[in-house]
């Protein structure tokens, strides 16, 4: 790999390329993407199809131009490098160009956008066999944005080898992170400011332990959901594998407490609830409700509807849950199903996938990201980051202007993280995938990325934490009747 400066050699006017009159077929697709300016490059190649040898690229900025090449087709700018070529820039111009049959082609250049809109220095994500029936190693591992470092938070490889699921944050705060253990080391985990409790979260009054944590903003609460929840495989449709709730409910933990709570806003005997989500003050409960059905016999006549509940977190207790459910998306009425609503940091926005039935979406081929402008109610289709594929779940930077999601679109198999800039009015540019310091990488593995969440920085779990999962037997938390 070569990185020349200002000025140097070999620029298409000096070879007279030949126009070729089309953009390049890039692999990975950036053509036209929005960047921050304090993301590690974005790294490249063609196709081999295309035919061509010595391909190069040429940067092109106000007052300076960069030539990239690489042999084996793979252009790749060094940080340093890139960090000066894009230094007061609002965009940038790309031309690439190579040799076939012993003449330069050139294809037509195609601009890189850049925000002043920072990103989050840490992305965090669970990688795992898709399947999820069957794994060896699993782990929660931290990805430095500014760079391609990549370490682990947790592998299973010291916990006994169990399952390790539902990593979330308090407003992306690393010092405040929830996540579950399974089999030996069974428990939820809570890392508050260097100190970890291991939560036993089955009580009589629940269905299950409770899973897919979303954090009041004050910290003194989390909305769990507690489900009965079963797996399958299907020999034929085209959505390869099938998870279904049976009965679900949300119900409210008690941090300081180390109680749990609910209502029958919550918790009814008619409808399925899952998938909570605060609003970023805290007063708004967001969540996703199905009514209830023989799932086993009916599983793709479940659909789920986008509702809301008023939180007060200073109420008394037994009051601070409303008792009025707000439907925003009706699923009887507009078809499809709702999983994963996440509001803006600002709260003007709630982006949530809609697929056809049942609420694993990260499995259906037509899952797609929607956003509904909560000052109006009104909900469009995310056209730009949508594909014939599973577009599923995502999370927002701490300033709202980022958005990662989960996608199946390389290869209809192991979900990758695409990242797109999100502006004041709630418009996505065109998405690109996480950059890798190597394009092999994610050819490679043989893993799909889950949850990827922001975060304001790296995690640290305080040393010895595994033979802690090990020995401790974990805080039994109660049920609260309201």
């Amino acid at each position: 790999m070569l990185s020349l400066g200002l000025g140097s050699a070999c620029s298409l006017q000096e070879q007279d390329a030949l126009p070729l009159h089309q953009l390049p077929p890039l692999q990975p697709d950036i053509l036209g993407v929005t960047l921050p300016r304090n993301l590690a490059p974005l790294r490249f190649q063609l196709p081999d199809s295309c035919g061509l040898s010595d391909i190069q690229a040429v940067f092109y900025a106000k007052g300076q131009k960069q030539i990239v090449w690489h042999r084996s087709g793979e252009v790749a700018v060094a940080i340093d490098d890139w960090q000066k070529l894009i230094q007061g820039q609002d965009s940038i111009l790309v031309k690439v160009q190579g040799k076939k049959a012993g003449q330069w082609v050139e294809y037509d250049a195609f601009p890189l956008y850049l925000s002043n809109d920072s990103i989050d220095p840490y992305l965090s994500y669970r990688l795992i066999e898709p399947g999820y029936e069957v794994w060896g190693k699993m782990g929660i591992y931290q990805r430095q944005l500014a760079s391609y470092d990549e370490s682990p938070i947790l592998e299973n490889t010291s916990t006994q080898g169990g399952c390790m699921n539902c990593h979330t944050y308090r407003q992306h705060n690393p010092d405040q992170m929830l996540f579950h253990l399974r089999a030996q080391c069974g428990g939820t985990y809570v890392l508050n400011h260097g100190k970890v409790e291991k939560l036993n979260t089955k009580t009589a009054q629940t269905l299950s332990a409770l899973v897919y944590p979303a954090w009041h903003p004050s910290g003194c609460y989390v909305a769990f959901s507690t489900n009965l929840t079963k797996q399958a495989f299907h020999s034929t449709d085209r959505n390869r594998i099938e998870v279904f709730d049976t009965n679900s409910d949300v119900v409210i933990y008690d941090v300081e407490n180390h109680q749990i709570f609910s209502n029958p806003a919550l918790k009814s005997e008619g409808a399925f609830e899952t998938f909570p989500s605060f609003s970023p003050d805290g007063r708004m409960l967001y969540f996703c409700s199905a009514d209830s059905v023989n799932v086993m016999q009916h599983y793709d006549s479940v659909h789920y509807s986008l509702c809301s509940v008023s939180f007060d977190a200073d109420a008394p207790i037994g009051q601070q849950i409303g008792s009025q459910v707000d439907t925003l998306y009706n699923a009887r009425l507009s078809g499809g199903s709702v999983s994963f609503p996440r509001v803006s940091p600002n709260g003007d926005f709630l982006i949530f996938t809609l697929s056809g039935y049942g609420n694993f979406s990260i499995w259906h081929k037509d899952a797609d990201l929607y956003r509904l402008r909560l000052s109006d109610n009104t909900i469009t289709p995310l056209s730009l980051l949508n594909t014939p594929d599973v577009e599923s779940f995502h999370s927002w930077s701490s300033n709202g202007r980022w958005l990662v999601f989960s996608s199946r679109r390389e290869n209809g198999l192991y979900t990758r993280p695409f990242i797109t800039h999100i502006d004041a009015n709630g418009v996505a540019t065109k998405p690109f995938q996480l950059p890798q310091s190597d394009l092999r990488h994610d050819a490679l593995l043989m893993k799909s990325y889950n949850l990827p969440e922001f975060m304001t920085g790296p995690v640290s779990l305080p040393e010895g934490f595994a033979t802690q999962a090990a020995d401790d037997k974990g805080i039994d938390i109660s049920y609260r009747d309201e």
